[in-house]
Formats: structure tokens, sequence, C-alpha cells
């Protein structure tokens, strides 16, 4: 079988030039590809004590729902603004140009709750980073956050030291 990386499709000069784009959906595309991916991220979290996967919209949704069912947890999804029917808690964060905003549903962590986040891919690492802070502002404790990609040069693991962050593919560029 092929290493996850090797069904990456990065493509130069996306969305402008000097940037080289990896794109995950290959990845998705491939049963085996999908297989790896998702194999990968249960090895993360194997000998991890969690009650909670919260996955970040949307590819965290993709990744973080095999991950939760195969370990019999509770998924959680991280929202934009508006997508969530009940009562939430919110938190804006930087992006490159500007902000965004997340959301989680007020009553999907407990407090004491044990919280795994899963995402596709960690860049400057601010979604990330506002949806720990969600989660114990509801009183949870994050144990772990994956990955399946993450781009080094753009530092994003420097806004989540104080948490135990795994990553399959480590890109050192941006």
């Amino acid at each position: 079988m092929k290493k996850l990386e090797e069904y990456v499709i990065s493509i130069p000069d996306f969305p402008e030039p000097g940037i080289i784009f990896r794109d995950i959906t290959s990845i998705l595309q491939d049963p085996d590809g999908l297989k790896l991916a998702i194999d990968s991220l249960l090895e993360m979290v194997k000998d991890v004590d969690f009650d909670v996967v919260v996955g970040a919209e949307s590819r965290g949704f993709i990744f973080g729902t095999p991950v939760a069912y195969a370990m019999g947890k509770a998924f959680v999804p991280a929202r934009k603004p508006g997508k969530l029917p009940r009562e939430t808690v919110s938190m804006e964060y930087a992006l490159e140009y500007g902000t965004g905003t997340i959301e989680l549903h007020r009553d999907s962590i407990k407090p004491g709750q044990k919280v795994v986040i899963i995402d596709d891919l960690i860049a400057t690492g601010g979604t990330v980073e506002a949806i720990a802070k969600l989660v114990e502002e509801l009183g949870g404790e994050v144990v772990k956050i994956c990955f399946v990609m993450e781009l080094a040069g753009l530092k994003g693991r420097d806004k989540l030291q104080k948490y135990d962050v795994d990553s399959a593919i480590i890109y050192e560029g941006k």
C-alpha cells in the first residue's frame, strides 16, 4: 500500500503564485487513501481516554465521524455561524485576511468530558484554537488534537502548544 502523502495531489501556484495547494479530496476519492487516512487518525487516538470527538466544519466531519464511530464515541460538529439550530457558544478567530467565527451547541460538551478534536488540515491554527477554547469554556478537557495534514511553515502548532497535537502528514513549507 502507498503512503498517505502519495494520495495527496499538490497543485502549484494555487490559489496564487508561490503557493502549493495540498488537495485532500484526492485522498477521499481513493478507497485505499481514505482508509489509510482514517486508520492513521485511529492510530493517533488508540491509547487516548476520551468521550467525544469534535470535528471542524466541514472536512473535520468527514474524518472525525468515522473515528467516533469506530471508537464508540459521540461526535460533535463545530460549525460556522447560523448553522446550528439550538443555543450556541461562539468564538471569533483570526484568518490570514480577516476573521472567522466557529460555534458549538451550548449543550454539546458536558463538564468533565474529555475531547479529541479532528480536522483535515492545520495551517495557521486559528480555527482549532477557537474550538479548543469553546470546549474548555463548556467545561470539557481537550486531550488530543489530530490532523490529516500539517503545513508546518505556517506555524499553526505554535497556537496549540498546550495540547497534544498529532498530524499524519507534515509538509515543511506553507
